[in-house]
This record gives structure tokens, sequence and C-alpha cells, in this order.
């Protein structure tokens, strides 16, 4: 199993310290973050976009600064409990939300999970309507090619999590955008190959991506940013 896998799933036996660390990171950067900017938010797949890292390095530049606020493992549950440190504390002109594909991994009802991502939402709402919110559709995976995962890293990403459980669960989050008068968006143009998969070549263990993934989602992200 690669180090960077296994830093990014349940599998590993440090996970709540890794959440912990990251969260106190985010609670002191906040101090000092610039208020009314964009966020970027959601779980391992929002947190290894490397956009603070592209910004810094003035690879890009917006009008605005964007704060990437993913946390590995995280969970629309997790999401609520640290809702302060990981969104209101910046009070964001624009949010940019990818959660629940954990729930999902992790075998949480289907029920639970739109709740607690309606009460998000719903938060949002209360707290900042005038805010941009923008409930992304699930990235696609790659469950056929060989990444040298492990029987458990197998199970453990691939069990429950595929491209038509993700297909199904982005229109449940789509209908609840709709709800919130919120604008839904579909920014996985190019990420597939012919057969609907996650390109190989964009992804180290078929679920999270490289960098290069990453670039052609925030190409895709330009006209909402």
């Amino acid at each position: 199993m690669s180090e960077q896998t296994q830093a990014l799933t349940p599998l590993n036996p440090q996970l709540t310290a890794f959440q912990d660390k990251i969260r106190t990171d985010y609670t002191e950067a906040n101090k000092t973050a610039k208020k009314g900017q964009i966020l970027f938010v959601g779980s391992s797949l929002m947190e290894i976009f490397p956009i603070e890292k592209w910004e810094e390095e003035g690879k890009v530049t917006f009008d605005k600064y964007i704060y990437n606020r993913g946390v590995r493992a995280t969970t629309t549950a997790d999401l609520l409990a640290h809702i302060d440190t990981l969104i209101f504390d910046l009070a964001p002109s624009k949010i940019f939300i990818n959660i629940g594909s954990n729930d999902i991994g992790f075998g949480v009802p289907e029920a639970t999970r739109l709740a607690n991502y309606d009460e998000i939402l719903q938060k949002i709402k209360e707290k900042l309507p005038d805010c941009d919110v923008y409930p992304m559709a699930y990235y696609p995976m790659n469950t056929s090619a060989d990444f040298g995962n492990s029987d458990t890293e197998q199970h453990s990403l691939y069990d429950t999590r595929n491209n038509a459980t993700f297909t199904k669960a982005s229109e449940k989050v789509a209908a609840l955008a709709q709800k919130y008068n919120y604008q839904f968006i579909n920014v996985n143009a190019g990420l597939t190959d012919e057969n609907g998969n996650l390109r190989a070549e964009l992804t180290f263990d078929g679920a999270h991506m490289y960098p290069a993934g990453y670039e052609i989602v925030l190409e895709n992200m330009k006209k909402y940013l």
C-alpha cells in the first residue's frame, strides 16, 4: 500500500491524529486569513487539491484568494461537527463543496448522509446568506486498472465506491443544491477515459488524483471562480 493512499484512508491507525492536526493548523491559519474570499471544503479529494500551493507559487491567480479546508477521511458528520473551523471562521463569499464520498465508503446510510448534507447547506444559508455555494458532483473513479493496491486497500476503496454509485449520489446532491437555490456543478469533463473511468494516468490509487487531474478540474472551475 502506498504511503500516500494509506494516509488518506481509515486503514491508518493514526487517522484521528492526522485529522486533528489538520484542523488545528486550519484554526491557526484562520486567524490571519482574509474574510470574503473563496473556500474549497471537503474530504481528502479536496485536501490534496494543491490550489494554495499553486497560488503561492504564482502558477494561478484569481481576483480572490482560494483557501483549502479539506480534511482527509472527512464525512458529512465531521464537516458538521467542525463547520466553524472549516467554513464560518473564514466568512467566504464563495464555497465549493465536495463531501460525502467517505460516507458512501464507510457505509453511512444514505438517509443520514443526505440529512447531514442538507443541514450543512441550511447552516450556510442561515449564516452566510449572500454566499455563493457550489455543491460539486463526485469525481469519477477507476476500479479496473492495477495500481498495486493491497487486498485490504481494494476492499476499503472499492467495495461501496464506484462510478454508478457516485453518479446516483451526485443526483441527490444536485437536488439538495436546488432546494437552497445553490448551483450544483459537474467539473469532471476531461477526467475520464472511453469507458467512463478516471484516467489511469491521473490517479495513484484509482480514487485520489495527482496534480495533473486537479489542473483539469481547475480549468473547468474557472468560470465559477
